[in-house]
């Protein structure tokens, strides 16, 4: 008996001996390598991957002024995050709002990754001093693909700031665009004096049909009339351009340039704008030309494929161009200067936005651009395929271009044409004179040269 409780005995302990065993299983002791537990070692010898995959993604973020970023460029925003995972934030704002937002922006150290601006080397020194703004962008591939001369617009000092992704013929030669059916019906031709103009325009008004969608409402628009027939300023006046640069002649002073202010107001107060021309908007110049309620517009020579696109009832050969013929104007208004795109110098993501502005000059990525962009016609850029109506060939090879336009020739007139606008409106509501305008803009230019410290006006 006793032995067989001495075998059980020893039985039980034999079990509870291999439970315990099997309950705790020993934990490595403080001399043995980390190795023997390989589960641990990634998170023991690798302390950087975890911050690593928490790395928030990239936005950058995009100001620029309404009707500067076409749809087609939203849709490569898109495919761009795609492709990197980095996301573009537009910012659209309001026209007459824009460079008053963009200053208070850059004044206080809050501007985004990227702006927009009208490029012209005034406004690169005055509007956006973008040697202290702006990154310095020549040693990217892109710029040797560049229009030289619009890569000139968007460049201070030696150095590329910009890049300027626009059309700059079809989308820059502001022209007046006609109804060439409502010429025929009402025997007009086309005019080539500005007394041939107010002709037509009288013919249009008797016939109870607006001549001309001007809309002054955005601001910017009606400002068109005046600069935009710098080529023509410079043909009577030859070498006027350098002369206001030097500060040796000054607007109010020049006989043409008084011609052509008084002859705006005069098709303003003739009725020629319509009766609502104060509250009219640009983006309803398609609509208003394709309904045949307004003959004319001061418009873009892809104006038509515009408006074609939008009615495609109305096609675009029912309209074509001629120069805005005030002073009696028959040039072309050359003007290589367009709305371009900065890195902000203070941008947290430089790399980023470097990467982006690369991304949308790729060739493929261009070419998508002015594909699916009606109001384009051809780009800035070398390599690619335009897309000419034979109606816009026919204006090129007609009226030539043989100056740039004032807001890119003559210097401190671009960043002042919203205030150029101003006066506009209070020449045509009788506040101001013809006189007054070219006066105030004298003005503002030796302003804005003082801040710059322009050596011509030192005296």
């Amino acid at each position: 008996m006793k032995r067989l409780v001495i075998v059980l005995g020893m039985l039980l302990l034999g079990v509870m001996l291999i439970a315990g065993c099997s309950a705790s299983p020993a934990a490595p002791s403080a001399t043995e390598p980390a190795a023997t537990e390989p589960t641990a070692a990634p998170a023991a010898v690798e302390p950087t991957a975890a911050p690593a995959a928490q790395q928030e993604p990239v936005t950058l973020t995009y100001m620029a002024s309404q009707g500067w970023i076409k749809d087609a460029e939203l849709e490569l925003a898109k495919k761009f995050e795609e492709q990197t995972g980095i996301h573009v934030d537009y910012q659209i704002i309001p026209a007459d709002q824009y460079f008053s937002v963009l200053k208070t922006k850059l004044n206080s150290g809050e501007a985004t990754d990227i702006f927009g601006g009208q490029s012209g080397k005034t406004d690169l020194q005055v509007q956006y001093d973008v040697e202290k703004n702006a990154v310095d962008l020549s040693g990217e591939e892109w710029v040797s693909r560049h229009e030289p001369l619009s890569l000139d617009m968007v460049s201070l000092n030696g150095k590329v700031y910009g890049a300027e992704i626009w059309d700059t013929v079809a989308s820059n030669y502001f022209v007046v665009v006609y109804n060439k059916d409502i010429f025929e019906q009402h025997g007009l031709s086309v005019p080539s004096t500005f007394a041939e103009f107010k002709d037509v325009c009288q013919t249009l008004l008797d016939a109870g049909i607006n001549p001309i969608y001007e809309p002054i409402s955005d601001g910017w628009h009606h400002v068109l009339w005046f600069p935009m027939v710098g080529p023509r300023f410079e043909e009577v006046d030859p070498g006027l351009a350098d002369q206001l640069n030097a500060n040796t002649a000054k607007f109010a002073d020049v006989p043409v340039m008084q011609e052509a202010m008084t002859e705006l107001n005069e098709l303003y107060q003739m009725g020629c704008f319509g009766d609502n021309a104060l509250s009219d908007a640009f983006s309803d110049t398609n609509a208003k030309l394709a309904s045949g309620e307004y003959a004319m517009s001061v418009t873009t020579l892809t104006a038509p494929v515009s408006i074609e696109t939008d009615y495609p009832d109305v096609p675009a050969q029912t309209f074509g161009f001629f120069p805005m013929p005030l002073a009696d104007n028959t040039l072309a208004p050359a003007h290589p200067a367009g709305p371009s795109k900065f890195i902000y110098s203070g941008s947290p993501h430089i790399d980023a936005a470097k990467q982006y502005l690369a991304f949308l000059m790729a060739p493929e990525n261009l070419q998508y651009l002015l594909d699916n962009t009606p109001d384009f016609a051809a780009l800035n850029f070398s390599g690619l395929q335009a897309k000419w109506t034979p109606e816009q060939q026919a204006f090129l090879d007609t009226f030539p271009a043989k100056s740039i336009v004032y807001q890119d020739a003559v210097n401190y007139v671009n960043p002042q044409w919203m205030d150029i606008g101003k006066d506009m409106v209070g020449m045509f509501t009788g506040s101001m004179t013809p006189e007054d305008v070219l006066a105030s803009i004298d003005q503002r230019r030796a302003d804005m040269a003082a801040t710059a410290k322009d050596p011509a006006w030192a005296q």
